[in-house]
């Protein structure tokens, strides 16, 4: 969340010197927690500034300073998987990251890793019993059947 304005921070310091209401009604006027007007005053009484802390939360990523080595591995290999990158990676540079650090790391870098659309598709092994009417037995059997030929069955 960002920091409240300087502005907004002024007006809520000069209505409370000014007697204008208490700490939860000047919380209501200005549309604020009763939390953040009591400490905004507080910090005014004894720093006597007003003005937002600095943020210091947050770690750097682990990728931080190997960004290039990203960049160089995405233009070789930009049809490899997360997966793949990370392994490449823990090869090049010895570290481990998981797939979602990398992926946060692309969308920085505002890389995309294009899928090839001329892939085979992968054929899906189906598991399923039926009963067989003829015999009056159930019996087990598998199929391998492509995705595309499994949605168009479902769709009829």
């Amino acid at each position: 969340m960002k920091a409240y304005s300087v502005d907004l921070r002024q007006k809520v310091v000069d209505a409370y010197e000014q007697q204008e209401g208490s700490q939860r009604e000047l919380a209501e006027r200005f549309k604020v927690s009763p939390n953040f007007v009591r400490l905004l005053l507080k910090r005014h009484q004894t720093e006597g500034t007003i003005e937002p802390k600095p943020h210091t939360g947050g770690f750097d990523s682990k990728l931080a300073n190997h960004l290039d080595l990203v960049k160089q591995l995405v233009e070789q290999d930009n049809d490899a998987t997360l997966e793949e990158l990370c392994a490449q990676l823990e090869q090049q540079a010895q570290i481990q990251v998981s797939p979602s650090t990398l992926c946060r790391t692309l969308q920085k870098l505002n890389l995309t890793r294009k899928k090839k659309l001329c892939t085979p598709v992968k054929l899906k092994q189906i598991e399923f019993s039926c009963y067989d009417r003829s015999i009056g037995k159930r019996f087990e059997t598998s199929v391998q059947r492509t995705w595309f030929s499994l949605m168009r069955q479902a769709s009829i």
